[in-house]
């Protein structure tokens, strides 16, 4: 089965949910309280090559998971209550609520920063080139694990974090600096929900005629043909997807970092919400015991496969 393109108005978040399991917000939180946070943020330490490890004290343990940020060691959370105003933010509650009701939660919080490569130590650089997922974690020194570091990442969905559970949460995420063609900006490829979840990493295959054009399948013989959309925009921007989109980012092609604000939100304690009546539309499993395949048992890449590296420009 075949699906073609499609694409929903951006007005109602519902529907677009159901339509591309995409909503565009845009440049809708106010510029002052982001660059409030982003100082913050560069306050927190020096940035730069003396965040990662050195190849010997790597080495003598290596430590692939627990690398993230976590309670406790979370930067976005020990800035509250400075980054409190990106939830409360009328233009941000809206929207969210109508999908997952106005008692939603935070199931997950953290800073993301993009990595330029002149930041990758030599000993590194090699070692990562080519990884469908680049969480930098391992390599960075503990006390600097309060931030999640990225050197690209393939198409994913976030669902590929939590095991057997049901898609009832959305991704937000809110660019607190100008984001542009070269800082790894989001890339979002709307209606890859709705083959449900499938595992990373996922089967797409360019359309090297036509620029952002890909044919996705799920593995049982169900396809569509969809159409990637990069997200650049001001300080304040944001965006949110379903649990299933596809999404991704190339490594930062510029000489500075990229760093968003991302939140999982869930639903509350309401009975129906209006994810409900998005998953209904979805012809696919809403859960994986198994959502990837690129690991091995230590929690390191075992693949050297990156649809969006090789992104046809």
């Amino acid at each position: 089965m075949t699906q073609a393109l499609k694409s929903a108005p951006q007005d109602n978040a519902v529907d677009a949910f159901i339509t591309d399991g995409f909503y565009k917000f845009g440049e809708v939180l106010p510029v002052a309280p982001c660059e409030a946070l982003m100082r913050a943020v560069r306050a927190s330490r020096d940035f730069g090559p003396d965040i990662f490890l050195s190849q010997e004290a790597f080495e003598a343990d290596p430590q692939f998971k627990g690398v993230n940020p976590q309670p406790g060691r979370n930067l976005l959370q020990a800035l509250s209550p400075l980054s409190d105003f990106i939830l409360a933010d009328p233009a941000i509650k809206g929207p969210v609520a109508d999908i997952l009701g106005a008692d939603f939660e935070v199931l997950d919080s953290k800073f993301v920063c993009g990595v330029p490569e002149r930041w990758l130590p030599e000993w590194l650089a090699p070692r990562i080139r080519g990884n469908p997922v680049n969480n930098l974690g391992a390599y960075i020194k503990p006390e600097y694990r309060d931030i999640t570091y990225f050197y690209g990442i393939d198409f994913h969905q976030d669902i590929i974090d939590w095991k057997n559970r049901t898609a009832d949460f959305l991704t937000l995420y809110v660019y607190i600096h100008p984001v542009t063609a070269g800082d790894a900006p989001l890339y979002v490829i709307p209606g890859t929900h709705a083959l449900g979840a499938t595992l990373f990493p996922h089967d797409l295959v360019p359309d090297t005629r036509n620029k952002g054009h890909w044919r996705y399948s799920d593995g049982m013989g169900r396809s569509v043909d969809v159409q990637d959309m990069m997200l650049t925009g001001g300080t304040g921007y944001a965006a949110m997807w379903h649990s299933f989109t596809l999404h991704g980012t190339q490594p930062v092609s510029s000489d500075s970092e990229r760093f968003s604000a991302r939140y999982i939100l869930t639903r509350g304690r309401a009975e129906k919400t209006g994810m409900d009546a998005v998953n209904a539309t979805i012809d696919g499993p809403l859960s994986l015991e198994e959502t990837r395949r690129d690991l091995d048992a230590r929690g390191a890449a075992q693949m050297k496969a990156n649809a969006i590296i090789t992104r046809p420009e």
